[in-house]
């Protein structure tokens, strides 16, 4: 086959493979050598001396591509709904979300992907949907955030950084009940050597080696000693591992159960029972509303002229456990630790006012947000109804 001598000026790219051309495929003379692989489109053998002829091929800019159009439904954030802002990629899983959506997840104790709870290894920021994202607005400029809302996104996440969603915590194994008995057993204390390093000045008798000083349980505690609010187990009052709860009164020992035998510190509580999304409500997008409010409760409390002395003379943090609290110290006393159970209390008696003040704050829409209180207040039986609650 005679090849040209000059140079074809096509108006593309020619990229075909080079087939080669083993001694295998050698064929009798006459015969058509049959190909592996069909032949292109562009070339016609069906000319009389059985040259490849190229077709006539339409300018690059008459050609017309058939895949999908990517439509802005694909370019939402998983947890807010609207378009992305500052977005960033979850890995494994690879969905992505707001920056500041994705970070506000992980303040309010998220330990995985918001979308489909896989345990994830880093966020990074994505440059490709980015891209995307600015040529959609380029293209439509009304899809974009407003200017009050970029800037509540850039207060919590800083463009290009990348972060961490912290793993699962270890489930805290449930409390162990301690067996009914006529009389009191040491404590974990009490018993000389222990592992925790500190005695008890006041040792329980142990009731097999020493049953005539044997403690009888009906008497009550033993001196010095409590039960504790959580396993239930006695506890040294004055051990360092025991906590006080300073609403309900009650101890805490400690030692018996990881995360829940201990009354914390005010600005770190952790609601009873309120760890997962099934139990405070059913519904996740209310859930991820209110998840992480509890300190944000407290904190108004704490900065009311009562602080919590409204609480306790609601009685809110009476028999919430099984065992004997301590002696109140009063209504003006200070409350530095609180247990699960009453930080349970504290979350439910002050969400509905928090409920009222983030409406006042003019993040929501204004037909949500203009809407007036009911007078009936928690009385009102209208309450489920979608137009009247407030």
């Amino acid at each position: 086959m005679s090849r040209p001598s000059h140079p074809i000026d096509y108006p593309f790219d020619l990229n075909f493979p080079t087939i080669a051309e083993p001694s295998s495929l050698a064929e009798p003379s006459g015969a058509l050598v049959t190909l592996k692989r069909r032949a292109s489109s562009a070339f016609d053998i069906r000319g009389d001396n059985s040259r490849k002829r190229l077709k006539e091929v339409p300018p690059l800019t008459r050609l017309q591509t058939h895949k999908r159009p990517l439509s802005s439904r694909e370019l939402l954030c998983g947890c807010c709904s609207a378009l992305l802002y500052r977005p960033v990629i979850v890995y494994p899983c690879q969905h992505y979300f707001c920056g500041s959506c994705c970070l506000l997840w992980v303040r309010n104790g998220g330990t995985n992907c918001p979308a489909c709870r896989t345990i994830s290894t880093n966020v990074s920021p994505s440059r490709v949907l980015q891209v995307m994202i600015d040529v959609l607005l380029r293209a439509n400029p009304s899809r974009a955030r407003t200017d009050r809302e970029k800037q509540q996104a850039d207060e919590i996440y800083r463009p290009g950084l990348p972060f961490r969603i912290p793993t699962p915590r270890e489930a805290s194994p449930e409390p162990t009940i301690p067996q009914s008995g006529e009389y009191a057993r040491p404590c974990p204390h009490c018993v000389l050597g222990n592992r925790y390093g500190w005695q008890c000045p006041n040792p329980v008798p142990d009731p097999t080696s020493d049953p005539e000083h044997a403690w009888p349980m009906d008497e009550g505690s033993p001196p010095g000693h409590a039960c504790c609010g959580n396993c239930e187990n006695l506890l040294a009052i004055q051990a360092p591992t025991t906590t006080k709860c300073d609403m309900c009164q009650v101890f805490f020992c400690g030692i018996g159960v990881q995360h829940r035998c201990v009354a914390v510190p005010l600005a770190n509580a952790h609601p009873h029972g309120m760890s997962d999304i099934g139990d405070l409500i059913q519904s996740t997008e209310v859930y991820e509303c209110f998840d992480g409010n509890a300190v944000e409760i407290v904190q108004h409390i704490l900065a009311q002229p009562r602080k919590f002395a409204p609480l306790i003379e609601l009685d809110l943090f009476v028999d919430v456990h099984s065992v004997s609290p301590g002696p109140e110290p009063g209504l003006d006393a200070p409350r530095q630790r609180i247990c699960r159970m009453c930080a349970t209390e504290v979350l439910l008696y002050g969400l509905k006012d928090w409920w009222v003040r983030e409406r006042k704050k003019g993040f929501l829409d204004a037909s949500i947000a203009e809407r007036p209180d009911c007078l009936d207040g928690p009385t009102c039986r209208r309450q489920k109804e979608h137009g009247k609650a407030s």
